[in-house]
């Protein structure tokens, strides 16, 4: 698909998340329970520095995602397998936040200070070790290879995900195809992963694991397809870390670059000195945003991300109707339409 080419409007259904965490109250509150006891250490600065991100956790989706595709493939009463795993994907989560946000020198996370302005970039980066190493020890506490390898390839993953952005993070000539290539990576393989993950714990048949599987790769690409456009029009508190970010950190992101795109042959000066280069000063962001939001990027963007939702919700038709089902097709939905 080509960047210059709009992709219609249509309206969306607005979903809900909340269904989807009453559903799971009572598992996430031992998920919870888990990561708290996990990331305990004789060293006294990893849980204080651990607490400082966990703590401020939000609606935890990967986990809860988690939690979501064991029950939604049937499994009853005790679940302690897909909770491990639910622990572990929140560690290996949190631990690629802290490595992030030193590589992107970001100055916020849900909400908080970034650890690594707080501790330093060492401590931070070795506190994300201790928490992958966690989350490993929690996978093999469920005695599943199969999780195992799922959880432990998405690690491998993202992490050529976060490369493949870092080495084209400025480059305005980034192709849409490359752009979905890296977003599926550092952030759909784990939403993927984690549903993948949950179905296997619960010893789900490989129609469901993959259907799983699939929703949560098209619910991630919605969800950080909603995430850039929110980028250039929320504020720091709805978004948990500072408005703008992308585009300060120089990071070609697709409404930026259908936005370039769409003003070829008046603004390639402008994108040039303030992507390519790195020249920005503190007013340049407000004339990126009027650009992004004057060219229809923003729209375009949350009509492919919508797109995707509908992916994700065709893909749980295969699982038996309930309401654990309903409820993670309105997180879909809640996906894209928290951006509009």
């Amino acid at each position: 698909m080509r960047l210059d080419v709009a992709i219609a409007a249509a309206p969306r259904p607005k979903g809900d998340v909340n269904a989807l965490v009453r559903l799971a109250e009572v598992d996430m509150a031992a998920v919870d329970a888990l990561i708290l006891d996990r990331m305990q250490s004789d060293v006294p600065i990893i849980p204080k520095l651990a607490e400082h991100l966990v703590s401020a956790g939000g609606k935890r989706l990967r986990p809860l995602m988690t939690v979501a595709a064991a029950r939604a493939v049937g499994a009853q009463g005790d679940i302690d397998a897909p909770l491990k795993l639910a622990a572990a994907v929140e560690f290996i989560h949190t631990a690629t936040l802290l490595h992030d946000d030193i590589v992107d020198a970001s100055e916020l996370r849900r909400g908080k200070v970034a650890a690594h302005l707080i501790w330093g970039a060492p401590t931070s980066v070795l506190v994300g070790d201790f928490l992958f190493a966690r989350a490993f020890e929690l996978m093999v506490e469920t005695d599943s290879m199969r999780a195992l390898g799922i959880l432990a390839e998405a690690s491998r993953v993202i992490s050529e995900g976060e490369v493949l952005q870092l080495t084209r993070a400025h480059d305005l000539n980034l192709d849409q195809a490359t752009y979905l290539q890296i977003i599926s990576a550092k952030t759909a393989e784990l939403f993927a992963a984690a549903a993948e993950a949950g179905a296997v714990g619960a010893g789900a048949d490989p129609a469901a694991t993959k259907a799983l599987r699939d929703y949560g790769m098209a619910l991630g690409i919605a969800f950080q397809l909603a995430d850039d456009a929110l980028d250039y029009g929320a504020t720091a508190e709805a978004l948990g870390k500072n408005a703008g970010d992308d585009f300060n950190e120089g990071k070609a992101t697709l409404p930026l670059l259908l936005a370039v795109a769409r003003t070829k042959g008046r603004e390639e000066a402008f994108w040039e000195r303030t992507v390519t280069k790195g020249e920005r000063t503190p007013e340049d962001f407000t004339r990126a945003r009027e650009l992004i939001i004057g060219s229809g990027a923003i729209g375009a963007t949350l009509d492919l991300a919508g797109d995707y939702a509908d992916q994700a919700k065709a893909a749980l038709s295969v699982l038996p109707s309930s309401d654990w089902r309903t409820a993670l097709e309105d997180l879909a939905d809640f996906a894209v339409s928290r951006a509009a």
